[in-house]
């Protein structure tokens, strides 16, 4: 004679044959958390990209070369490659690679010095513009203030 099977271990419930409306608690689904134009989850690294972006925009319509141009974001830079300076002038927060026939010019600024040196969004989006200034200049063999008529002035 067989035993009938408990229905706590059956295979299946009517529960699981239908959607949840509901949570454990009997609450509905609630409502989104934030409207559709703002990103819910904005990293970092993808914010400090958008400095960097709006920085080098605001310098392109000014110097229309600057659109051949490679503006990179690394986290820091690396030792085996030259990027670290040999003197003790701390680690840099950019550099400036000149570019041979078939590579761009390009501009680097890491993202991890950039960031421990500032405390906020406003002072960080500040010395990001700075850096890209200062490599810029470098790059076109001018003085910041040349580059940015308000270059140290924020």
């Amino acid at each position: 004679m067989s035993s009938p099977v408990p229905p706590h271990q059956s295979e299946t419930h009517k529960s699981d044959q239908r959607p949840r409306n509901r949570d454990r608690h009997g609450r509905g689904m609630r409502g989104p958390v934030a409207p559709p134009q703002v990103p819910l989850a904005v990293s970092r690294g993808e914010a400090f990209d958008d400095l960097v972006r709006d920085s080098v925009n605001r310098l392109e319509r000014r110097w229309p070369q600057l659109t051949s141009v490679e503006f990179a974001v690394q986290e820091v830079p690396r030792a085996d490659n030259g990027e670290l300076p040999e003197s003790d002038d701390g680690v840099p927060l950019g550099t400036v690679a000149e570019g041979d026939g078939s590579r761009p010019d390009r501009v680097v600024v890491y993202r991890r010095p950039v960031e421990i040196r500032t405390r906020s969004r406003d002072e960080r989006a500040l010395l990001v513009h700075e850096v890209v200034v200062e490599q810029v200049a470098e790059l076109l063999g001018l003085a910041p203030e040349s580059v940015d008529p308000r270059y140290g002035q924020d």
